[in-house]
Order: C-alpha cells, then structure tokens, then sequence
C-alpha cells in the first residue's frame, strides 16, 4: 500500500510575520540598545569606552538600590496581601445574572478606566486636610494625617490608592472565574449538605485558581513596576519613603543622565520581576496541585 503526505503550507508562517516584526521593533531592539548602553562609559555621543560589567557591579554595590529595592518587595507583596482576598471577597458579593449584574460590572470597573496620572491627582487632593475627603476626615477624628510630611502616612496612602484603583481586577477575573463553574457542582455540594464557606474551600476556590494566578501575576508585575501614582501623589518623598525601583531608575537615566548605570540597572530590574514572577507561579502551581491531590484522598 502506498502512504501519501499531506503537503505542509510553509505560506502560513507568513501570517505571525507582522507580529514578529511588531515585537522586534517594540520589544528586541530596545532591549539590545540597552544592553550595548550596560557595558559602555557614554561620555558623549561620540565618546564610549568599553566598560564590561563595571556598571552591574557597581549597581549592585548601591545601597539606595538596596533600600528601593526592599520597599519595592514589601509594598508589592502588600498590594497582593490586601488586593486578592478583597478581589474574591467582591467577585463573591457580585449579582450572578440580570441586569444587576450588567450594572455591577460597570460600577466596579470605572476605577479601571482612569488614567495613572489622575489617580495621583484625585489621591493628591482626597488626602489633603483642607479640601480633601479622607484627609479633612481623619484630622476631624483627631489623627494627625500628611502624607507629604509622614513616611509611614505616605506608604499607606499609595498602598490604599493602589487597592482602590486595582482591586477591580482582580474582582472581575475572579467573578469570570466564578461564572464559569457548572452548576451541577453546586447541586452536588448542595445535596452532600456543604455550608457556604465548604462550597467556598473546595468549589468556587479551586476552580478560580487559573484566574488567580493570572491575577496575581499582573498585580505582582504591574506593582513592581509602579511608577506615575506615587510619583504624582508623593513625589518619592517624603525623603525616600515611597521611592519604588521606577523611580529610582528614573533618577539614574533623566535625572543625573548616567546611561550606563541606568542601562545595567534596567536589565537587573527586568530580571527581577521574571525570577520573582518565576518563583509565584511555580509556587502556585504547586499549591494547586497539592489541593488537588488533597481533594482526592
């Protein structure tokens, strides 16, 4: 019997070419300047000395890197902390069908369509004891508030700008994890008598956990790499109280215009955020299946 082949149309790679060029140009070639910038002295545009890895030592022997580097840490894992059991605690709160739920989705994503800049500006005048909201509130209760004057009143206020402008996120993917589970689930956990909060552990939160772990992943990676909101609301200050890893580089690049560090830092930073990001998803993976494991025993 003779065997036939089906002819493989080479023309179909054709169609990922504009996205290949597309993260070539937006992704590749400036990650290759920045790393040609990490091992030069550029001591004019005409001027450049071969440095090698002097610039990546002498980041890592920082120590305003190694404090930004430790408030980047803590406050990110602080935006997770407070942001994913208030995302899935409002995803479980959200009408399921109707127009109730139509109208909760809206609500709950008008912080999401706010520009990062005026975030800072709406937080910049709600915290101010004169005209603003929360901090004319909490001076009438007696509580000393300036953001621009306290460190710790500061941190707070960007880690509670960051909640209330991102928490949505992570409510309406937990809620389209929520929508996407079968009701026959329910219907068993109902006729074995399951409470709510049983209904919770081992339906709703094992079947969540693939959105989870995406949202966890952007609020990680966008928190580490948190920029406009503090630098609008705060300035970095006061002293370097909230002055995250952006800005810090920022200051390197723009303002003391030194490229070679600001290059070697950039690459530190990126790599960074892919161990970190590696070692999340690694150890959610591995809670998952524990759970997995522990579910069927």
């Amino acid at each position: 019997m003779s065997t036939t082949t089906k002819p493989v149309n080479q023309k179909a790679w054709f169609l990922i070419l504009p996205v290949l060029l597309c993260v070539a140009f937006s992704a590749i070639l400036p990650l290759m300047v920045v790393v040609n910038y990490s091992v030069q002295d550029i001591i004019s545009p005409e001027r450049r000395v071969f440095v090698g890895t002097e610039w990546f030592a002498a980041i890592m022997r920082d120590e305003e890197l190694h404090g930004a580097l430790l408030r980047q840490i803590t406050y990110s894992f602080a935006v997770l902390a407070v942001e994913l059991p208030l995302g899935i605690l409002l995803a479980l709160s959200m009408p399921a069908q109707g127009w109730k739920s139509s109208a909760a989705l809206v609500i709950v994503s008008l912080s999401l369509l706010i520009p990062w800049n005026v975030v800072g500006t709406i937080w910049q005048i709600f915290g101010r004891t004169d005209i603003g909201l929360m901090g004319a509130a909490l001076q009438g209760l007696g509580i000393e508030y300036s953001y621009t004057g306290n460190a710790a009143h500061a941190w707070l206020t960007v880690l509670l700008m960051d909640v209330w402008h991102w928490t949505p996120l992570v409510a309406l993917l937990g809620y389209a994890g929520l929508r996407s589970i079968p009701d026959a689930y329910y219907q068993a956990a109902s006729i074995d008598g399951a409470s709510k909060l049983d209904v919770f552990r081992y339906v709703q939160l094992p079947k969540m956990r693939g959105v989870l772990m995406i949202a966890v992943l952007l609020r990680f990676m966008d928190s580490f790499m948190i920029y406009t909101e503090p630098f609008v609301l705060t300035g970095g200050g006061p002293g370097n109280s909230t002055t995250f890893l952006s800005q810090f580089l920022t200051q390197k690049a723009v303002g003391q215009f030194d490229l070679g560090p600001a290059a070697a830092f950039s690459l530190i930073y990126f790599l960074i955020i892919l161990l970190m990001c590696f070692i999340l998803y690694n150890w959610m993976q591995r809670v998952g299946t524990q759970a997995k494991e522990g579910g069927h025993d």
